[in-house]
């Protein structure tokens, strides 16, 4: 009985630290609005993937270009690209994710 309820106890926090990392993110907030987006040549379509355009990444204290890159495609959900979006005089990098 009493290994019954360590097992039950241990899968539950097995689970709850899984979930948490699952939905932990890096918050990243810079001082200024980015630079336009750079024009990017997309790439054939490829089966299976979808694009993820190119963006501005805040680094240190400026922003650096991360050049787009495939995406695998995940059935049933759609992807939406990763943006900056104003909070007051900052700017706050929403990653991007599938929805």
């Amino acid at each position: 009985m009493k290994y019954n309820t360590f097992t039950r106890l241990l899968a539950a926090a097995t689970l709850t630290l899984a979930a948490s990392a699952a939905i932990a993110q890096e918050v990243i907030i810079a001082p200024s609005a980015p630079p336009a987006p750079r024009v990017e040549v997309v790439p054939a379509p490829r089966e299976g993937f979808v694009w993820d355009h190119g963006h501005w990444r805040w680094d240190h204290g400026q922003y650096v270009w991360i050049p787009g890159h495939w995406q695998p495609v995940r059935v049933g959900y759609h992807w939406v690209p990763g943006h900056w979006v104003a909070h007051g005089p900052n700017w706050h990098w929403v990653e991007g994710h599938w929805a």
